[in-house]
């Protein structure tokens, strides 16, 4: 398993030990090529896609709406996505759904089956079925950012304390 900083990366064919190699990438429509995204965009896996913040330019929403009727997309409003170069569809955008996808609502979903990834450090091209996307838990960066503004805080309340000690005017604003 690998871990960038947001996202854990593990390859589902396990070759013996496991790679410590930060996985940089980029998302690929499976039938044309066509970049679509990069790891930097992606949160997470959900319902069998990468979960994606944000997409290139080359991915296009259908302005018509869906409804989902079967498997884990139902009861879900969503439109689907699709790449501007060859018009093949590479995922979709869930507008509404029952509270266990509420958390991936308005963010980009590409079906791992229609995507391919460039995996840059061993300049490859895989299937992205064979990769896994875990999510990196929220809670754990709060604390660490909480914890980086305390210091920060701590550190200015100290040189405050030096600036009106020497006799400088300093207005508190923070």
């Amino acid at each position: 398993m690998e871990f960038d900083g947001s996202v854990l990366y593990r390859h589902a064919e396990k070759t013996g030990a496991e790679e410590g190699l930060t996985q940089w990438m980029t998302l690929h429509c499976l039938r044309c090529s066509t970049v679509l995204g990069d790891s930097l965009s992606v949160c997470g896996e959900c319902v069998n896609s990468i979960v994606c913040l944000r997409v290139t330019g080359d991915v296009v929403v259908s302005e018509t709406m869906k409804s989902g009727s079967k498997g884990e997309m139902v009861d879900c409003i969503y439109s689907s996505l699709k790449c501007r170069g060859c018009r093949f569809a590479v995922g979709s955008v869930i507008h509404s759904s029952p509270p266990g996808l509420a958390a991936v609502r308005s963010m980009f979903l590409l079906h791992k089956t229609n995507i391919t990834c460039y995996i840059l450090k061993r300049s490859a091209m895989v299937n992205a079925s064979s990769l896994t996307f875990e999510m990196k838990h929220l809670r754990a960066s709060m604390d660490q950012m909480q914890q980086e503004v305390e210091a920060q805080m701590d550190l200015l309340s100290l040189c405050q304390s030096r600036l009106s000690n020497s006799g400088v005017s300093v207005s508190q604003s923070f």
